[in-house]
């Protein structure tokens, strides 16, 4: 009994060492080598595009004439915007890479790199919020609307798809603002808390930024919901089509376990592909929500430090940005390993 109690305890110990074999392993640093080469290159194009755009944030302060010419010198050197392009960023890349410096921000006059640790979680817990609740609802209602095939659950599901995918991000976000307007206090305007935010106790103040998640993570999930839908039902339409399918229902299995253990497990790896893709356009399109609902995350503070042409602020942002959409895809194929062992990491694309 003892020995199989111990067993019983130490498996999932053995299927994540099983999981994490040389492959994987080799397959992550593969990824990670791939990943800070493409952020280098990245931001090598960011920063020229943002040296050929013309002017640059002090000459917002050389039209104020309360701002002496001494100042503004001063500040050129200070920033290092008296020395070429390439100076610049090799200075940039050096302190970054040493330091994970980078630099200060000229609007806020602050370290770029404590702005962004205020921002990224606010929009991190956007996104996959956003993923979690599309997945949540998706994926039930494409596993219906193939099983109910041409049904009129079906046609109305597909219909709702159509809409939800034809609908853009920013009218969804509006029409959701103008309903918020009228609702009020019942959900709130914007913002990610409450004005006594501070006064509340820890389960209050978890709470509270819940009930400001909900509109823009509807506003985010909308588009993305419909996408999913629709591919769940293709791959469930394709799948149940399968020869082993047909032979696990001749063998007299209830419909729920063909559906659920046979059909959706091999029907579900193309949508985890699709994971970190979704990620990443959820992090790219999350500007607009957080625009609309005043969500302070790192959307708006790059559409501010671009407005601004604060350069290290927006290099800081961009290159946050990439790190997490690398890391997003990577888990993406992790977890795909993990769903299917089948499944080689290095036929991964």
């Amino acid at each position: 009994m003892t020995n199989a109690k111990s067993t019983q305890i130490n498996q999932p110990f053995n299927k994540l060492i099983n999981f994490f074999d040389a492959e994987t392993i080799l397959y992550i640093i593969k990824r990670v080598l791939q990943g800070l080469l493409t952020i280098l290159l990245a931001s090598i194009l960011s920063f020229i595009i943002i040296q050929i755009a013309p002017g640059n944030y002090l000459d917002t302060l050389k039209q104020n004439p309360k701002i002496a010419e001494e100042t503004i010198k001063q500040l050129t050197e200070q920033f290092g915007l008296d020395q070429p392009w390439y100076v610049q960023y090799w200075r940039w890349l050096v302190q970054v890479v040493t330091e994970l410096d980078f630099g200060t921000s000229f609007v806020y006059n602050r370290s770029v790199a404590s702005l962004l640790a205020e921002r990224i979680p606010a929009t991190l817990l956007l996104a996959v919020s956003s993923i979690i609740l599309t997945w949540l609802i998706a994926i039930p209602l494409g596993i219906l609307s193939a099983v109910k095939q041409s049904s009129w659950t079906d046609k109305i599901l597909r219909v709702i798809s159509y809409l939800g995918q034809g609908f853009p991000s920013f009218i969804t976000a509006l029409v959701l603002l103008i309903l918020a307007q009228y609702l009020s206090p019942l959900l709130p305007v914007g913002n990610m808390t409450s004005l006594n935010h501070a006064e509340l106790s820890p389960v209050g103040k978890i709470l509270d930024i819940g009930w400001h998640m909900i509109l823009p993570t509807i506003a985010l999930s909308i588009t993305s919901f419909a996408g999913l839908m629709r591919l769940m039902r293709g791959q469930m339409l394709d799948v149940m089509r399968q020869d082993y399918i047909q032979t696990a229902r001749a063998k007299g299995l209830p419909e729920d376990k063909v559906i659920y253990i046979h059909a959706l497990r091999n029907a579900v790896n193309p949508l985890i592909t699709l994971l970190g893709f979704e990620f990443a356009s959820l992090l790219g399109g999350a500007f607009i929500a957080e625009f609309f609902f005043n969500w302070p995350g790192l959307g708006r503070l790059v559409l501010q430090a671009v407005t601004a042409q604060d350069l290290y602020l927006v290099m800081g942002s961009l290159t946050m940005g990439a790190t997490m959409l690398i890391v997003g895809n990577l888990l993406a194929d992790l977890l795909l390993k993990a769903v299917d062992p089948r499944i080689k990491l290095e036929n991964l694309k």
